[in-house]
């Protein structure tokens, strides 16, 4: 185990992870808010954009994203974000993860939307506020209230996914690293519960302090 610990840089493969979960988290939050807003827009045609690229989304697996980002966009449409192999799979990957857990992330927000008394909103347009604005300032402040847990539960399932970015970064991310020390060293129970260790290290805290916050958020009706 000492050997493992020294000849393999496994704080820099999670350090790698902490920073595709934190990226890719930002950009499925804004592309997720986008999405939920065409959801319950009155326009009929953002209402079908934003389903479709939900129920599309949803449905396709993560790793045929990964592997599309690169056998497809980068190779056939030659459309690269960096010509250094390491950095267009990294930024890749962010991009992905992103857009597949902004679906997820549209989701949570609609249904802490479906929370808020109808009411609300048509006492903000008597009042002369419009659309955007009744977004802006009473349905999407309480939505994100309201969707504290599901939007936890989404940030910590993409944490776990930033595990199939390793179809693509290899060795660089934590999941790709543990495969090359299996083929390298063997298989063994300590070194699976490393990075299993790992894992729990970056999400269980995470779990602990998004339940609090929903608690202490939570919105008595």
């Amino acid at each position: 185990m000492g050997d493992i610990l020294s000849n393999y840089d496994i704080l820099g493969a999670f350090w790698v992870t902490i920073q595709l979960s934190v990226l890719s988290a930002v950009g499925a939050l804004v592309l997720g808010t986008v999405l939920a807003v065409f959801r319950v827009s009155p326009v009929g045609v953002l209402r079908f954009l934003g389903s479709f690229y939900v129920n599309t989304v949803r449905n396709t697996p993560l790793t045929l994203l990964m592997l599309f980002s690169i056998l497809g966009i980068t190779y056939i449409l030659q459309i690269p974000f960096s010509q250094e192999a390491s950095r267009n799979a990294y930024w890749w990957a962010v991009v992905m993860l992103a857009v597949y857990h902004a679906a997820f992330v549209c989701e949570a927000l609609r249904s802490g939307v479906n929370t808020i008394p109808a009411g609300q909103a048509e006492a903000a347009r008597s009042i002369g506020l419009t659309f955007g604005q009744s977004l802006r300032e009473v349905l999407l402040p309480q939505a994100f209230r309201g969707a504290v847990a599901p939007l936890g539960s989404t940030l910590i399932a993409l944490i776990k996914n930033t595990t199939v970015a390793a179809v693509i970064l290899g060795t660089a991310e934590s999941a790709g690293l543990l495969a090359q020390i299996t083929e390298n060293e063997g298989a063994s129970l300590p070194t699976f519960f490393i990075f299993a260790l790992g894992f729990v290290i970056l999400t269980l805290p995470l779990g602990v302090g998004i339940t609090s916050v929903s608690r202490r958020l939570a919105v008595k009706r």
